[in-house]
């Protein structure tokens, strides 16, 4: 008798008439050996803080890795889907012979077999169990919409009204129409105490002030996110006041701050000044109440240079959506570029300002002694927009070993820009791009092949010296590496890289934190943000990346740990590892959107 045949048969009592009694007994056997699948009762298990991974969850085809830190043998684990209580698969744990950095062993679970989706969780028998995880297809995209997102809550120069924002909307503060002139930036056009247009832009960071070196890095990461992904980023909907208009949301948000960064430069010759800031930090309060008068200080050649990029990369992306402010961003550059020419050291030393100049400013400084970089960036920026060889001269100079970027680093965000724009510019040495090309790989295979040796399994646990300050910005800067090495190489061991960064920033680490708000079953309830003052009942804005462990502790909390991957506090004091900055938010924004454009192609 074909069995299998018997059991594809209706199972009515007149479907078993033509077979014996014995015979039907087996088949009811066999049926109910196929239907019943083993149920767990995860109710009787506690989280298990010592089980780290992505709290979020995972793409189908993502590898899938968890950390338990544990001294102890190899363990069983079983693998549950949540609604169902039902045990998916079993696996064993393994030893990573690598510690933590505090000394801690752990082991590895890998169920990277997993590709169903649902919601599920970790067994390990008698012991406990993880936080609940999902998988599922876009499971980045509203990760992706709420970083992005964030930067219409730090909107200056406007309410942010509840149809937007929900419960955590806000009144109008800041105009910045009437910005005084400092002592430090005064001149025969313009005296101390002129006042000039200052208006629009994003706060910084947990404070109110407006930083055109930072925004530097902040505009030009956002920029380069819908120059790679254009598709993608163009069908997001970020609900903001523009939406529904012919431009993509993240340009319009973008724009608001370039109408701000424009107005930074004197028209006079071109300069710009360094910030628009407050002589002191604001207290702990709502923006409407943070009243203090506001100036913009000295000019300075970083934010010249940095100002010069921008535009210059604006200019190629407003093309085809506004012509006229494409034009004008240009202009804009070129002026500031001969600008920082003609005077190209002017450092921002804040010390020896206030000895100058009152009132004394003691906000921060974004100071940086070296310029070459940003005179890298803003050349080749430049020679993309016009093609003139004489910005390829200072570029092709340059040397073309790999540095990460930061905001005082950006010479490869240049570099990125000259090799995705590599098949538009003619006329330049071909050997140059080989050799930015075999730098940019050789960075990348050395993450790759560091991150084995970790005890978290990523490249952020690759050095010490990761760990500063925004360390979680080095994590998500390192994931663009990576994203660049894949769209140039193709190779999916980029991705996977950039993968475990993310899921190192999402809970795979050696606090337990998701460093991003509302993500996560365990994420920042108190980040240095003076948007929320006044209103942390209302709990976290979404979507902000926190600093992240910084063993320097320059706050001087009280933290429970010095080690460089444990020292992070969730405390409102704890602005050296507990704030929120806009470039670390850009960096994680790219990092999580394009992870999600890459699996939706």
């Amino acid at each position: 008798m074909n069995v299998f045949r018997a059991m594809s048969k209706s199972k009515s009592q007149s479907d078993f008439a033509g077979y014996s009694i014995q015979t039907c007994v087996f088949i009811v056997a066999i049926l109910m050996m196929f239907s019943c699948k083993t149920k767990v009762e995860l109710d009787r298990y506690e989280v298990l803080e010592n089980l780290r991974l992505n709290q979020l969850g995972f793409l189908p085809d993502q590898k899938k890795i968890a950390i338990w830190i544990n001294e102890g043998d190899e363990r069983e684990f079983w693998l549950i889907e949540k609604e169902s209580q039902e045990l998916i698969l079993k696996g064993k744990t393994s030893h990573n012979l690598t510690s933590t950095f505090s000394g801690k062993k752990v082991h590895v679970i890998d169920f990277s077999t997993l590709t169903d989706s649902g919601e599920y969780e970790i067994i390990l028998p008698e012991i406990g169990k993880s936080h609940p995880f999902k998988v599922q297809d876009n499971l980045l995209k509203d990760l992706g919409k709420a970083t992005l997102k964030a930067f219409y809550f730090q909107r200056a120069s406007t309410s942010i009204d509840s149809i937007y924002a929900g419960k955590w909307k806000r009144s109008f503060a800041h105009p910045d129409h009437q910005i005084s002139i400092h002592s430090s930036a005064a001149d025969s056009y313009r005296p101390e105490s002129y006042k000039i247009d200052g208006s629009k832009g994003w706060y910084d960071a947990g404070d109110y002030n407006k930083y055109v070196v930072n925004s530097g890095i902040t505009v030009a990461t956002l920029l380069s996110l819908l120059e790679d992904f254009p598709k993608y980023l163009g069908s997001l909907d970020l609900n903001i006041p523009e939406s529904h208009d012919k431009v993509p949301d993240v340009l319009n948000e973008i724009q608001w701050n370039l109408d701000w960064m424009i107005g930074m430069q004197d028209p006079s010759d071109g300069g710009v000044y360094h910030k628009l800031t407050t002589a002191k930090f604001e207290g702990f309060v709502q923006p409407v109440h943070a009243t203090h008068e506001r100036f913009v200080v000295q000019k300075s050649t970083a934010a010249a240079l940095d100002f010069a990029a921008v535009m210059a990369q604006a200019h190629r992306i407003f093309k085809n959506y506004s012509p006229q402010n494409s034009e004008w961003y240009l202009k804009a550059a070129e002026k500031a570029w001969h600008w920082a020419e003609k005077n190209p050291s002017v450092i921002y030393d804040q010390t020896a300002l206030n000895e100058q100049f009152s009132p004394a400013i003691s906000t921060g400084a974004y100071g940086d002694k070296n310029l070459e970089d940003e005179r890298i960036w803003a050349a080749s920026e430049l020679f993309i927009a016009t093609h003139n060889l004489e910005y390829w001269k200072v570029i092709e100079g340059a040397s073309p070993e790999f540095v990460l970027p930061s905001w005082s680093k950006v010479k490869w965000l240049g570099f990125y820009s000259l090799l995705r724009n590599h098949q538009d510019l003619g006329g330049v040495s071909q050997k140059w791009f080989d050799e930015v090309r075999m730098h940019l790989n050789l960075a990348a295979e050395d993450l790759l092949k560091k991150r084995l040796k970790t005890a978290f399994l990523n490249p952020m646990e690759t050095q010490k010296s990761n760990f500063v300050w925004g360390s979680n910005a080095v994590a998500s800067n390192q994931g663009i590496l990576l994203i660049q090495a894949y769209r140039l190489f193709g190779e999916t061991a980029y991705l996977d890289g950039a993968f475990d960064n993310l899921d190192y920033i999402l809970g795979r680490n050696a606090t337990g934190y998701s460093y991003v708000t509302g993500f996560g079953l365990k994420y920042p309830q108190y980040p240095h943000h003076r948007l929320m003052a006044e209103i942390d009942s209302l709990g976290p804005i979404p979507g902000f990346l926190v600093g992240g462990p910084n063993p320097k502790q320059q706050d001087k909390v009280l933290y429970f740990s010095a080690f460089p991957d444990e020292s992070y506090l969730d405390v409102q004091e704890s602005y050296a590892s507990n704030e929120i900055a806009i470039n670390w938010n850009a960096a994680l924004a790219y990092l999580v959107n394009a992870l999600q454009a890459i699996e939706a192609e």
